[in-house]
């Protein structure tokens, strides 16, 4: 069933990608998908990688993510279980290097290093704002649009001045812009640098390979250069100083690798209590 204006094959990618962002937002699922990438373990073992987490949180979120077939049980006996990912679940991991790079990239600096898996875990929360996506989307597709004619993509039969409150909200996050009042509404460097996380998105939730995220009819037209060599993470510009002459562009001689998702990486920067806002230092709101 349609749930935008969009033709009946965007419609259906979008509605996939949204219920990817879906499965793999709420707080700390992604954590526990992470802390899972190993052999088959109990829960308590679980438990131990996620010590902010009691059991009345985590358990019910591993049996969230069994439901969602990201996750299996195993029932060995009656007092030996363990759980570990499925096969869609490992498929999944390699999508999360892609949206830390884009967080990297485009989302503010704030004044302590975050972790890989903070970035994950802001850029999943702008995205799954509510209509965010399917703006995002149409944006893409139609390069610049009106506030009526987004409503009438994005959430149609709903009176299109309902547009403005999750439209306000991507301009906030840096997402999106426009000139002024009256003025077409188009995405910004960021919102269109989100075609490599949503590219590697559709394909997962298609089932398709992830290096076939550069063909998407959409977000893949932009270079893919992030989806091949993710980048290093780290949370602010180098500070070495500027050669005294500009090196002679050379071609990447060693091979791309993803960054290796080691337990103690990914927490290795404690997280704080009651988060301050990032300071306005440049790059989309976190």
């Amino acid at each position: 069933m349609s749930t935008t204006g969009l033709p009946p094959a965007a419609d259906a990618d979008l509605a996939r990608v949204t219920e990817a962002l879906h499965m793999i937002t709420p707080r700390w699922n992604v954590r526990i998908l992470l802390a899972l990438n190993e052999p088959s373990q109990r829960y308590t073992q679980i438990a131990d990688k996620l010590p902010y987490l009691h059991s009345g949180q985590l358990h019910p979120k591993i049996r969230s993510l069994c439901d969602a077939g990201l996750v299996e049980r195993t029932e060995h006996s009656t007092r030996h279980v363990t759980y570990g990912l499925t096969r869609r679940g490992r498929q999944l991991l390699p999508v999360l290097p892609v949206i830390a790079a884009w967080a990297e990239e485009h989302l503010e600096k704030p004044e302590q290093p975050l972790s890989a898996i903070e970035q994950v875990e802001d850029c999943l929360t702008l995205l799954t704002r509510r209509q965010a996506v399917a703006i995002l989307w149409v944006l893409k597709a139609r390069q610049e649009a009106s506030a009526r004619v987004l409503a009438g993509f994005v959430m149609p039969g709903s009176y299109w001045t309902s547009i403005y409150p999750p439209l306000r909200q991507l301009i906030d996050d840096g997402l999106v812009v426009t000139a002024g009042a009256g003025q077409p509404y188009r995405l910004s460097p960021g919102g269109d640098g989100l075609g490599h996380v949503f590219g590697a998105l559709s394909m997962w939730a298609a089932g398709r390979p992830m290096d076939h995220a550069a063909r998407h009819p959409l977000w893949g037209r932009t270079e893919p250069s992030a989806m091949t060599a993710p980048r290093t993470w780290v949370s602010h510009p180098s500070r070495l100083p500027a050669p005294t002459a500009p090196p002679a562009p050379a071609v990447q001689t060693q091979p791309a690798r993803r960054p290796a998702w080691q337990h103690g990486d990914l927490f290795s920067h404690a997280i704080p209590v009651a988060p301050k806002a990032a300071p306005a230092m440049g790059g989309a709101r976190r």
